[in-house]
C-alpha cells in the first residue's frame, strides 16, 4: 500500500485519536524502523516497522463506536497524569485497552450524557467535522428565569471570544422557583460553549446533561453504562465528497 502519516495510520489502527497521535509523535515515542519519528514522517505498515513506547503498532482492529452515558466528574480523555476519573474506566478492560477506544469529541468534566467513542479515526472524522454538520442536543438548568428576549437572543447566536455564534434552537420545557429547564440543539461546539453563554446571559448553568448525538439518542441508557452502536445506527456511514 502507499505511504501514510504516521498518525493517519495510528488513528486508523484504532491506537489513539489523531490528534493524541501527533502528541505522541511530538514527545518522541513513534519510531519507524527502529528511527525516532516526527510529524510529518511516512510510512508503509506493510514493510516498515511502526512501534509506539516500544510496542509495535497493531493491525487496524474491527471498526467500533460506543455509546456512553458520562457521568459528572470523568474526564472525556484517554488519560490523565493526575490521576483522575477518565471515560475508558467506565468499559471493560479489554474495550478500553484492547480495542484502541477514544472519545469522539469531548463533554467536560462538569457535565454528563452522551459521548461516542470509537477506535475508527476515519468514523472519528466524520463524527467531529463541521461539514456534516452533526447536531448535538442538550437539557440544560439555568438559575432563574431567562426573560424571551434572553432566550432569542441565545437562539440568534452569541458571540465569544470575538467571534459570533451559529443560531441555536432552543426552548424552555419547564421551571422550577429558581431554575429553568431549557432544550437546546446545537450545530456547533466550541468549548464550554454552552456554559460561556449563559454566565454571560446572567443565567449560570446549573446542570448540563448531552441527550443526542445527531440521530443517537441517550434513551434509556443508565448514568455510568455503554452499549455498543450496530453500523445501522452510525451516522454518516459514506462521507459527503
Amino acid at each position: 500500500m502507499a505511504a501514510e502519516r504516521l498518525q493517519k495510520l495510528m488513528a486508523a489502527a484504532g491506537l489513539c485519536s489523531r490528534r493524541r497521535a501527533e502528541e505522541l509523535l511530538r514527545a518522541g515515542r513513534v519510531e519507524c524502523n527502529g528511527r525516532v519519528a516526527r510529524l510529518g514522517d511516512k510510512a508503509d505498515p506493510e514493510r516498515d516497522a511502526i512501534a509506539i513506547d516500544g510496542q509495535p503498532l497493531r493491525a487496524a482492529a474491527e471498526p467500533l463506536l460506543v455509546l456512553l452515558n458520562k457521568p459528572i466528574g470523568v474526564l472525556s480523555s484517554c488519560h490523565d497524569p493526575e490521576g483522575r476519573p477518565i471515560v475508558l474506566d467506565l468499559l471493560p478492560a479489554e474495550l478500553a485497552r484492547g480495542r484502541g477506544l477514544h472519545p469522539v469529541g469531548r463533554l467536560d468534566a462538569n457535565s454528563r450524557g452522551a459521548l461516542l467513542l470509537s477506535n475508527d479515526g476515519a468514523l472519528t472524522l466524520r463524527l467531529t467535522h463541521p461539514r456534516h454538520e452533526h447536531r448535538k442536543t442538550y437539557r440544560v438548568w439555568v438559575s432563574g428565569h431567562p426573560e424571551a428576549t434572553t432566550l432569542k437572543h441565545w437562539a440568534r447566536g452569541v458571540s465569544l471570544d470575538g467571534r459570533p455564534g451559529l443560531p441555536v434552537q432552543l426552548r424552555r420545557l419547564g421551571q422550577r422557583h429558581d431554575a429553568t429547564l431549557l432544550e437546546l440543539v446545537m450545530r456547533e461546539g466550541r468549548n464550554r460553549q454552552i456554559r460561556r453563554t449563559a454566565e454571560l446571559l446572567g443565567h449560570p448553568v446549573r446542570d448540563l446533561q448531552r441527550v443526542a448525538i445527531g440521530p443517537i439518542q441517550l434513551g434509556d441508557l443508565p448514568e455510568g453504562r455503554w452499549r455498543r452502536l450496530d453500523r445501522r445506527e452510525w451516522p454518516d456511514q459514506d462521507p459527503r465528497p
